[in-house]
């Protein structure tokens, strides 16, 4: 299931509702909960805007999380991220991943993060406490950690 959305999310709901779709078979779930920090403390961000790509977005997140089934023995995937103005501390992005072990959750889930970071198409605008406000570049390190997971076996 993936979603992009301009609500808060609940955690312990979308956990819950990976925990219902992957039923009895699951003995693991981890999750991803990523939240808006201060991009440059020496400024202080005051909130950051996101756009997205709709319908593309989606569709490179699920085949994220497509190849994330195909690589790890998983049982299902859970994605929700938000767009729109995003004050400090709020969540943006819930990645969740079901499996039968643990081991198979925690590379899928850092895999989906990963990946969705680099190649699913979001523009991120920092607003400074000032009011000055800038595109967020990829940081390198964000792709060189993409780049492994494409080193270490054929990605899509």
């Amino acid at each position: 299931m993936i979603r992009i959305q301009t609500e808060r999310f609940d955690t312990a709901e979308l956990t819950a509702l990976l925990q219902d779709r992957a039923g009895s078979r699951a003995g693991a779930l981890v999750h991803f909960l990523g939240m808006v920090r201060d991009y440059s403390p020496e400024a202080g961000s005051r909130s950051l805007f996101l756009e997205h790509y709709p319908g593309m977005c989606e569709r490179e997140i699920q085949t994220l999380c497509d190849y994330a089934q195909q690589r790890w023995d998983i049982l299902d995937t859970v994605v929700v991220h938000r767009v729109g103005e995003l004050p400090l501390g709020d969540p943006i992005v819930f990645v969740g991943v079901a499996a039968a072990h643990r081991g198979q959750a925690f590379q899928a889930c850092e895999y989906i993060i990963d990946a969705l970071k680099t190649r699913a198409p979001f523009w991120k605008r920092e607003t400074l406490a000032d009011g000055q406000a800038f595109w967020v570049e990829q940081r390198a390190a964000d792709a060189e950690k993409t780049a492994q997971w494409d080193t270490s076996r054929d990605t899509p």
